[in-house]
């Protein structure tokens, strides 16, 4: 769901060897995904070129070092402006940093980006099991670059022994929450999760020109692998009725338990008649976009790798209960806000 016809721009953040590679890899494979690609590793493109060639619109390589030293972003922003043209209709733009790239200067490149038509829609942090506390965390505080993520993916947790598996993936939780303590955290099998948890796609079936080398690789790995991710957990409710800005922003704001993302089309009662809004929450980014057309029928979701869906939709079904006859000034305030801020 985008929004308001802006590609949400996903970042894999990681040190070096950390998976990050295999990860986009896997992405690539979501049945029905439009894809654009910006690969900043020493101008190395190191992703299948079947899964490029079938499945992405376009990709682009930033050499000459880490996204967060190119002079004044104009690298990473040339390849977004290039990738967010409405005519590619991507679902979304993934960016594999360098693995010397800071995730906090890489979250702060894409929010402040030139580039039009785009809007932040994640950073994943990807951590080797095996090679994170010799590597990126080995001093008394945890690293700051676990602040700036808005999800984190543990990989290569099955090549650890198993008598201290548990024991390094608790290690890594703790101190991953001591910087940021609800951010999610997923152990990926075989370098894989739910694409569901990373962006949505417009439709689910392959596109008419998509190369059947694609979906053949993809049947490939599905058959070795056919239990390679737990799936993410959802809760939706219809909204036959427009619903109440001070309802939804209260939500927006306070996600249900467990929820990494939301997402939703509604209509709200404004002093002008009603108006159509979409709104996606990323972690704690907040993004709200006016529609040209209220939706005859809206919709909110929730997604999370540890979300209670029973309790989620009790959350979503008072939204979608909440009185919004009549004007909110304070809520529809709140909510335009909002607009005005993703402008």
């Amino acid at each position: 769901m985008r929004g308001g016809g802006r590609v949400p721009v996903i970042a894999l953040t990681g040190f070096l060897g950390a998976g990050k590679t295999s990860l986009l890899n896997h992405l690539l494979q979501r049945p029905g995904a439009r894809l654009g690609v910006v690969v900043n590793d020493f101008g190395t493109l190191n992703v299948d070129a079947a899964l490029v060639a079938g499945q992405v619109d376009d990709a682009a390589a930033i050499s000459g070092g880490c996204v967060c030293c190119l002079p004044d972003a104009g690298g990473l922003d040339d390849a977004l402006r290039r990738l967010a043209q409405p005519r590619l209709r991507l679902d979304a733009i993934l960016v594999e940093a360098s693995g010397a790239a800071d995730p906090i200067a890489v979250a702060r490149l894409i929010g402040f980006s030139g580039a039009r038509n785009v809007r932040p829609g994640g950073l994943v942090e990807v951590v080797d099991a095996v090679e994170h506390f010799r590597t990126v965390d080995r001093w008394t505080e945890p690293p700051a670059r676990y602040a700036a993520a808005t999800l984190v993916v543990v990989t290569k947790a099955d090549l650890l022994p198993d008598d201290e598996r548990e024991t390094v993936l608790a290690r890594i939780r703790e101190r991953v929450r001591r910087r940021h303590p609800q951010v999610p955290i997923v152990t990926a099998r075989y370098g894989r999760i739910d694409p569901a948890l990373v962006f949505d796609t417009a439709a689910d079936e392959d596109p008419a020109d998509q190369l059947p080398i694609a979906r053949l690789i993809r049947e490939h790995h599905a058959n070795q692998h056919a239990h390679d991710h737990d799936h993410a957990r959802a809760a939706s409710v219809e909204l036959v009725r427009p619903v109440s800005p001070t309802a939804l922003i209260d939500l927006l704001e306070t996600p249900p338990a467990g929820a990494y993302r939301l997402k939703g089309r509604v209509r709200v009662v404004g002093s002008r008649g009603e108006q159509g809004f979409v709104v996606n929450v990323v972690g704690s980014l907040v993004h709200v976009a006016a529609l040209p057309e209220p939706p005859p029928v809206g919709e909110l979701v929730a997604i999370g790798p540890e979300l209670d869906p029973s309790l989620a939709r009790r959350r979503l079904d008072a939204v979608a209960a909440a009185p919004a006859d009549r004007p909110d000034t304070a809520g529809l305030a709140r909510l335009r806000r909002y607009r005005r801020l993703n402008a």
